[in-house]
Formats: C-alpha cells, sequence, structure tokens
C-alpha cells in the first residue's frame, strides 16, 4: 500500500468567495510534509476536506489511492487525525476514550493494550488515564487525543497544530514518533504555525497563502531558489509578501 495524501484541484467556495483556490500537492509516502501559512490562509479548510469534515465545491482528494468523496470510509481508515482543538469527549477517562476509538478502528484487544501503556509511559499521562479528560490540562488533553488518532495504527498521519501545549519531552517525543512512523515508509502531514519546528522537521513543505499554494516541494529545493543560508522564516516571509505586493 502506498502512504500518501493526493490533493488535486481542490476548491472551496462559501457563497461566490473561495477559500482554497485550485490547489494541488502530495504528502508523500516516506516523508514529514509540513502545512505552513498565516491564520486564515486555507489551511484549517483543507485539512477538514482532506479528513472528509467538509466536501470540496471542485477537486478530488485521496488517501491512499481512494477517493474520500466516493468511499469516506474506507478512506477515512487509512489516516489518524488529530484536530486543533483537544476539548472533545470530556466526560469519559481517558482509558473510555482509547477505548472508544479502538473499537471504531477494530484495533485488536491485544494489540491495543501494549499501545496504550508504551504511548502513555511516552507521554507522562499513564498514571491519570483513568481520571475525566474533563480533569486534565490543556497539554493532557492534547496527548490522549493523539493517542486515540493513532491507536489503530494507520499509515497516515494528520495532524493540525499537534505541538500546541505539548510540554517539551511530549513535543520531543511526538517529533520522534512522526520520524519513526516515515522511516517505516509511511506519511505525516501536519500544520504548524512555528517554522523553526517545520524546518527542524520536514522533507517536504506547502506554502499557501490566501487559499492559493505557493511552493510545494523539498525544503532543499526551496532554499536553493533562494539565498542558501537562508532560514524557512526569512523565505517564507519573503514569498508571502513577494505574493501579496503582486495581488
Amino acid at each position: 500500500m502506498v502512504a500518501l495524501i493526493q490533493v488535486q484541484h481542490f476548491t472551496k467556495k462559501y457563497g461566490d468567495k473561495a477559500v482554497v483556490k485550485d490547489i494541488s500537492f502530495t504528502a508523500k509516502d516516506g516523508a514529514i510534509t509540513g502545512f505552513i501559512g498565516h491564520n486564515g490562509a486555507g489551511k484549517s479548510t483543507t485539512i477538514k476536506a482532506i479528513t472528509g469534515v467538509i466536501s470540496p465545491t471542485e477537486g478530488t482528494i485521496l488517501i491512499n489511492g481512494i477517493d474520500i468523496a466516493r468511499d469516506a470510509l474506507n478512506a477515512k481508515r487509512q489516516f489518524g487525525y488529530v484536530s486543533d482543538s483537544p476539548d472533545h469527549f470530556l466526560r469519559l477517562s481517558g482509558m473510555e476514550y482509547l477505548d472508544f476509538m479502538a473499537d471504531i478502528y477494530d484495533a485488536p484487544a491485544e494489540g491495543r493494550a501494549q499501545f496504550i501503556e508504551d504511548y502513555a509511559k511516552r507521554f507522562g499521562i499513564y498514571d491519570a488515564l483513568n481520571n475525566k479528560i474533563l480533569s486534565y490540562s490543556h497539554g493532557m488533553r492534547q496527548k490522549i487525543m493523539i493517542m486515540g488518532a493513532l491507536i489503530h495504527d494507520p499509515s497516515v498521519w494528520i495532524l493540525d497544530e499537534p505541538l500546541t501545549g505539548l510540554d517539551p519531552q511530549s513535543a520531543f517525543e511526538l517529533k520522534k514518533m512522526m520520524r519513526e512512523h516515515v522511516e517505516k515508509g509511511n506519511s505525516v502531514f501536519f500544520s504548524t504555525h512555528v517554522l523553526e519546528v517545520a524546518e527542524k522537521l520536514c522533507d517536504e513543505i506547502c506554502i499557501i497563502k490566501n487559499g492559493e499554494l505557493l511552493y510545494n516541494g523539498t525544503l532543499d529545493e526551496l532554499k536553493s531558489t533562494y539565498k542558501s543560508q537562508a532560514s524557512l522564516e526569512n523565505i517564507f516571509l519573503e514569498l508571502t509578501e513577494t505574493k501579496e505586493s503582486e495581488a
């Protein structure tokens, strides 16, 4: 199975206004792809379309070759999705939530138990699994949502600002998990506002501005187009400001 996301000529309109305009890109297998852009650039709209939360006005989105508009259930089995808010299922305990997610995806009982122990210990929340999610801090809620999204061992990870609220050790562990995942030939697609993280972690970069895709490719290719010593932050600012001045 090829682990990837293919977005083909995706457009999303609300009324007459296009918030995302005919964008195409691929989040490849064996790579961490960073999705970056200003607030309101179209990142969340694109991620919601990739995960089937909203439908495209135009275009096609494939997950491991499965069209999410035509075969939503099978497409959604291919990925684990962490939204930009961890405030869900607050009246369940952490363990109840993980069992619920594992049941939805038919994760084997023996596999889920080992996963929960391993990831809860890596994230430092093992002793809190029987407490209500309502009692968790923001960071702890983020950790349990990440675990719930990954408990069925999906080949594609889709993470919307996954590092927000995590303590330094947990952020380090998640970045390590992301790298381990793609080293197995899988795909990670994540949005972030922290360009230093994207520069250090990503193999591929997608840059979106006002609903238009400005760049999709490797960081090395992007840097070769600009000054070789320029940081991703400087390139991003130059690219987005140039695009804005041309508008």
